[in-house]
């Protein structure tokens, strides 16, 4: 826990008390386990007084939590996706306070979560009427049911969990363990055990047999099939995927089923974020990649070298690194084209994901397009205040053929300031006088004024219109 556990006062009394209940504790018996009297853990609860370290480390040894749950500011992620709904001009009369907002994350999760699934559903609905009315559709037909979309079901599931699934890593771990040291990679050795456990055949086809298709399993001749535009990397992560769902099949079925009951497009999106989640892992095994990790300041190039993988699959390995006692930095990862779309989001941190619209323009991951191939830092600050320290580069998927459009990314792989000295990447950074770069969520979202690069005034603002004024940014608007 060290360097983790900071020197300041942690109220998080909501959330003790929601741990007490769930264990179903009363105050005596968890003031006993806690070695503390039960006037002081109702105090605890009441947040009259802090959570202290001894009993922050009372809590992990007895109850086997992670002591960064009650670190970080109670419901910050409830309280960034309510505004984000807030911000919708469906609600532009509700003037709701951010400080009920916040009370209602620490006092009632479990509603605020029901109001955003609801959200959710009718964003979705809303989405599906305006596409129905362009594509020239019937608007006679029934409407359709409210229901949040898969996508957004399956993005939720990784939320919650923190892009960390002990199971599948433990299994990908072992599994590697059986699998014989090739100084050429992974590759060969996973191939040939498809072909002699399953009876599965991998091979390369040319473009031209492919088509469009990257990779594709035929059931009838049982052959994996990956088109020869794809580099090794990626051929290597499409042997492991497919080994997940041949091999690992049932514990595939039982985290699907723990994780996403009803909705079968959500089961079967989930069932390929997982499958893939196990192909990362098997590549890059937890201990032995955390340990790299951490001894090359999370140099991802570096590690990518090592592990025959690519900068995507490093960065997005690394945002999964939250197994108890071997925690590596909590990183986020933002996937965005040159036209600022967001395609990949995953977090183990806190870090404020836009639910829809683009991204900041000032915030130099953009700027990696015009800098292929190089890696680009930068020091962000958001409109709450908090610090992050950014890394961007572009990426390729896979070869392009003359002619062809190239699909053109950027990744934003980042960490809150605190963690960043343990970064090769902040080498030289002079924290204790950091240069920061002010950015917000998206346009919609940030309330910062004078931004020459402004795209939309502010959702929770009034526009304001003068004549007889020209400002640096297009759409003025009213102070609160």
């Amino acid at each position: 826990m060290g360097t983790d556990l900071a020197p300041r006062k942690i109220f998080a009394g909501p959330r003790l008390k929601r741990l007490r209940r769930e264990r179903r504790l009363t105050q005596a018996r968890m003031a006993d386990e806690l070695d503390v009297s039960p006037s002081y853990l109702n105090l605890m609860e009441s947040n009259q007084r802090p959570i202290t370290v001894q009993v922050l480390i009372r809590l992990t040894d007895v109850y086997g939590i992670d002591p960064r749950d009650f670190m970080e500011i109670e419901g910050e992620q409830s309280v960034g996706d309510m505004e984000q709904i807030l911000a919708d001009p469906l609600f532009r009369d509700a003037a709701v306070p951010r400080a009920e907002v916040r009370d209602a994350a620490e006092h009632s999760p479990a509603l605020l979560a029901a109001m955003l699934r609801l959200y959710r559903a009718y964003s979705t609905a809303r989405e599906a009427s305006e596409a129905g009315v362009f594509s020239g559709g019937d608007r006679d037909r029934a409407e359709p049911l409210l229901g949040e979309s898969p996508i957004e079901k399956v993005r939720g599931i990784l939320q919650e969990a923190r892009n960390h699934f002990a199971g599948l890593d433990e299994a990908a771990e072992s599994f590697s363990a059986t699998l014989p040291n090739d100084a050429q990679g992974l590759f060969s050795p996973l191939v040939e055990y498809l072909r002699a456990r399953h009876g599965i055949r991998v091979r390369a086809l040319p473009l031209e047999v492919m088509g469009d298709r990257l990779r594709w399993y035929d059931h009838h001749r049982k052959q994996l099939i990956i088109s020869e535009v794809m580099d090794q990397p990626g051929r290597t992560f499409q042997a492991a995927y497919q080994l997940a769902l041949t091999e690992f099949n049932a514990l595939l079925n039982e985290t699907v089923s723990r994780l996403e009951g009803s909705d079968e497009v959500a089961r079967k999106l989930l069932r390929v974020t997982l499958a893939n989640y196990f192909a990362g892992a098997l590549m890059m095994p937890y201990a032995r990649f955390q340990e790299a990790a951490e001894l090359v300041g999370y140099d991802v190039e570096l590690l990518a070298a090592r592990f025959g993988a690519s900068f995507e699959q490093v960065a997005h390995r690394l945002t999964t690194l939250s197994r108890q006692n071997a925690r590596g930095v909590p990183f986020f990862l933002l996937r965005v084209d040159i036209a600022g779309n967001v395609s990949k989001r995953f977090s183990s941190s806190r870090f404020p994901f836009a639910n829809s619209g683009g991204t900041c323009p000032v915030w130099n991951i953009h700027a990696t397009f015009s800098n292929p191939g190089r890696i680009l830092t930068q020091v962000i600050e958001l409109t709450d205040g908090s610090q992050w320290f950014s890394v961007a580069r572009t990426v390729r998927r896979s070869i392009t053929p003359w002619g062809a459009i190239e699909p053109r990314f950027a990744i934003g792989l980042g960490c809150e300031i605190k963690y960043a000295r343990r970064l090769v990447y902040a080498k030289g950074l002079d924290f204790d006088n950091l240069e920061t770069t002010p950015i917000g969520i998206n346009c919609r979202l940030c309330d910062r004024p004078a931004c020459p690069q402004r795209a939309a005034p502010p959702a929770l603002r009034a526009l304001l219109v003068d004549e007889s004024t020209r400002n640096v940014s297009p759409f003025p608007f009213k102070d609160v």
